[in-house]
């Protein structure tokens, strides 16, 4: 029997999946303060290698959040301890993003888990590859 952290185990997965609007990048940048213009300025972003606004790469990494922290366990309080993240290509307006979390590996007697976390757009093409470690405890009562 493998070993399990509440009911988790090794090979386990969520998914949470969003199509990226202008208004998610907007209400990321008041949220985050990160106000950079490749994200919210067209003019600006189309002189720059992308060539038009581009989602702050911090956004797909909030849709890996909302996979583990919503998806993977929903009967236990999921606690971020560490991520790790490459970006690989740009998400645009209009992509709809994938964020996948496996579980790679479990320690029971802390109720630590580490995840794979990747997120794809609707090619299937990769745009952010990482890796989590979370904490799992129960549901408070």
């Amino acid at each position: 029997m493998s070993e399990s952290v509440l009911g988790v185990k090794v090979g386990d997965r969520a998914e949470f999946e969003k199509t990226v609007t202008a208004e998610d990048i907007q209400a990321f940048a008041r949220v985050t303060g990160d106000t950079n213009p490749l994200h919210r300025d067209p003019d600006y972003a189309a002189k720059t290698r992308f060539g038009e606004c581009i989602a702050h790469g911090m956004l797909s990494a909030g849709y890996i959040s909302a996979a583990l922290g919503t998806k993977l366990a929903p009967h236990c309080c999921v606690v971020y301890l560490s991520q790790s993240l490459r970006f690989l290509r740009p998400v645009k307006i209009g992509d709809t993003i994938k964020a996948v979390a496996e579980v790679k590996g479990v320690e029971p007697e802390k109720r630590i888990l580490t995840v794979e976390t990747n997120c794809y757009n609707q090619a299937g093409d990769p745009v952010v590859k990482g890796e989590a470690v979370v904490l799992l405890d129960p549901v408070p009562e």
